[in-house]
């Protein structure tokens, strides 16, 4: 299911550091198996999606090096790993078509944020592509270009 963007008040935290690395082609949700103390921690804000990324094993998704960091009051009889392999849902057809775009030469997946849905934690994926050092330099100059203009905009409306 390729998706909409997500209501910005249910977003719980985005990979920023994704969209200068990586050009999207395509953007897919997915539903995430989290346990209760993970989940309490989301509530809380304590997540970190920056060095995350999306493996395919045995026909299925797990995002790796998404560090969900546990609330001081965790559970006594739960030992919380931070950074936890974790399992992320979506049709069979859905994952067929991401593991033949992925074999493609220089296709990645990357989470891109994680928001609520419904009650529940939605992994927003892309099939993406690295970006070389050129490009990254031009998605540099474009922002500043535009902070340029925009600075010029708002001096000349005084």
């Amino acid at each position: 299911m390729a998706s909409n963007k997500p209501d910005t008040s249910s977003r719980i935290a985005d990979n920023k550091k994704a969209s200068f690395n990586y050009s999207f082609e395509e953007r897919f949700e997915a539903g995430m198996v989290l346990q209760g103390w993970e989940i309490k921690a989301l509530r809380e804000g304590k997540v970190q999606l920056t060095d995350g990324y999306v493996v395919i094993k045995n026909g299925e998704l797990y995002v790796i090096g998404c560090q969900i960091n546990p609330l001081k009051t965790a559970s006594t009889h739960v030992s919380p790993d931070s950074v936890r392999t974790k399992k992320l849902l979506m049709h069979k057809d859905e994952i067929r078509k991401l593991i033949g775009k992925v074999e493609q030469k220089g296709y990645t997946l990357v989470p891109i944020n994680l928001h609520w849905k419904g009650g529940r934690v939605k992994c927003e994926i892309a099939l993406a592509k690295g970006k070389g050092e050129h490009d990254k330099r031009n998605t540099i100059k474009d922002r500043e270009g535009k902070r340029e203009v925009e600075r010029l905009m708002k001096s000349s409306k005084r």
